[in-house]
Parts: structure tokens; sequence; C-alpha cells
């Protein structure tokens, strides 16, 4: 249990009143709502929630709008989900993206989070479109340990590469972005993508990825009979970072689970899979921040994939190491 009794509130907006089930009193009757805390000064704290409302990258990739309302979303689906132990979260409020003025707010975003990471909360950013990622790498890049040299390990769920040479920041853009920032430092990016779906990405984003050394896991070969493989693709990026930063981007999971994104996955990477995945991660300790992007409400059938996105939260956040 970590402390986050320094951290201050940089968010935009305060953090909303989380409400659920109650079956009563009692550790035994433990759901997210009854654990998750708004003051940083009433720590410790097992594991922190900031939100990135934002869907500003979404309109400039040319993508269905309504990703600024996911962490509203998430925080709803996941608020009622029981807990398998006592533990303790902070809701640091969220950082909104309303001018247009992306840059900005991705900058709001990692001033959020280096301090919490900095006192060894786990951080879950609720996304908003996946922009959301770069703003996750600046908080991490501005960590003490990434600062003294720690090896920073970038996993990407998703059926996309991210890699796009746009001129203006996107959704499709934050992981060439973060590349180029590692390059300036004089580093090369660890960056590796799980769910890559090659209908989905042109051979220009195959060609820019083998440039970058990007390792990646086609979708195909993610299904539940690959699980060594996939066990493998994992264990290998964990081997080689310190600090893990896992962005999962709810459109690797197949449109019947996640039809609330801008571009549903005709194919797309198993529920059980995915999980197993984020289980791997979190047990192995190194996580120090996961971002859950482009759930789109608007889009949504059933709360499919804010209960998708949510399950995958509780998922790391208890099966931490």
């Amino acid at each position: 249990m970590s402390t986050a009794q320094q951290a201050p509130l940089a968010a935009d907006l305060s953090a909303p009143a989380w409400t659920g089930r109650d079956d009563g009193p009692g550790p035994e009757h433990l759901r997210w709502h009854h654990v998750v805390g708004h003051d940083p000064a009433a720590g410790p704290y097992d594991a922190a929630f900031v939100g990135f409302r934002s869907d500003e990258g979404v309109r400039r990739n040319k993508g269905r709008q309504g990703a600024a309302g996911g962490p509203a979303e998430l925080r709803r689906a996941l608020s009622s989900m029981a807990l398998p132990r006592p533990l303790r979260a902070l809701d640091a409020g969220d950082v909104a993206v309303t001018d247009g003025d992306l840059e900005a707010g991705q900058h709001r975003l990692g001033a959020a989070i280096t301090p919490l990471v900095d006192q060894g909360v786990p951080v879950v950013v609720l996304g908003g479109g996946h922009e959301v990622a770069y703003g996750s790498y600046l908080g991490l890049a501005g960590t003490r340990a990434v600062r003294e040299g720690a090896r920073l390990g970038v996993l990407n769920l998703d059926a996309h590469f991210d890699l796009r040479d746009d001129v203006r920041p996107s959704s499709g853009t934050p992981f060439l972005q973060m590349a180029r920032d590692e390059e300036a430092r004089g580093r090369r990016l660890d960056y590796r993508v799980l769910g890559v779906s090659q209908p989905s990405n042109t051979q220009r984003l195959f060609r820019t990825a083998d440039e970058l050394g990007v390792r990646y896991l086609p979708d195909t070969e993610c299904g539940p009979f690959d699980l060594p493989r996939v066990d493998a693709f994992v264990d290998a990026f964990l081997a080689d970072c310190d600090l893990a930063f896992l962005s999962i981007d709810l459109d690797v999971l197949p449109a019947g689970s996640a039809p609330g994104v801008s571009a549903p996955a005709a194919y797309g990477v198993g529920m059980d899979v995915i999980e197993r995945v984020c289980a791997r991660i979190a047990a192995s300790g190194k996580l120090a921040l996961c971002d859950v992007a482009e759930l789109n409400p608007d889009l949504d059938i059933d709360a499919r994939t804010a209960r998708a996105g949510a399950r995958l939260i509780h998922r790391i956040l208890t099966a931490r190491g």
C-alpha cells in the first residue's frame, strides 16, 4: 500500500461521487464505490484514477466522436463491482479538453499523473480517445524513476499501431510522438502491440513500425489456442523493462464485446485473452500506469464496452503482485 498524501489535485474537474449497490456493512460486502476517496491527504491508497475527457484526437483523426464521455461510464460500470479483498483508491478527478487544445490537455494530464506514480501509487487513466496515451507517457516520462534511468516499456493492446505521421497530433499519433520524444532524449522507445489487425493498418504503418523496431503480435495469433505465444510475448516485454505502461484501446476486443468504440473490430482478440494479458502484467509488480481508451458511450449497447473496460481495470487492480 502506497501513500498519495503529497499528490496535488492537478486535474481540471473534481472527481464525481461514486455510487452503486450496497448489500450491507463490513468488508465482505465491499464494492468499488465503498473504497474510492477524493482527498489525497487521506491516504495511503492502493491505486489512483484520473479521467481524461477528450475526443479532440478522435475528431482530428476523422473518427466518430463521443469518447469524452468515457470516464463517467467507466466509473459507473466499475462502481458496483465486488472486491475480493479490502483496498483503497483515490479518484483525482478529470482533465477535460473542451477548447480544442489537445496538446495543453495532454500536458495537464501528465502533470496529474507524475506525482502519483512518484509516490508508488499505480495509476489508471480513464479515457477518452487514444490521444490519452501521449498524456500518460508525459506523466511517466516526468517521474523520478524514468529520470533516473529506469527502462520504460510500453505495451499497447490495440487493433491499430497508432503511429500515424500527421501534421497535428491525434488519436492516431500518440506512439509515434512517444518514439520521437524518446529519440530526442537519446533513447529508443520500447513499444510493443498485441492484437494488430492487418486490414486496419496500411503498409506504410507496418513499415513505420519496422523502422522503429516495434514488436507486435497480430490478432490472428492471439486466439485461445495461441496462449503459449501470447504469454511468451508478454513475458519478453516484462523482462526488458523496469516500469511498464499498459495502454488498452477497447477496439482490440471483438465488436460483440466492445461495440461502443469509434472503429469496432470485425475480428478482434477475445476478452479471455486480453484479461489474461492484463492480469499477467499486473501480477509482475512492474505496472506503473494503465490507460483505457476509446470507450464511446453514444455507440455502446447495453453498456457492453463500458463493462468490458471496467472488468479489465478491476482485474488489473486486484491481480497486482
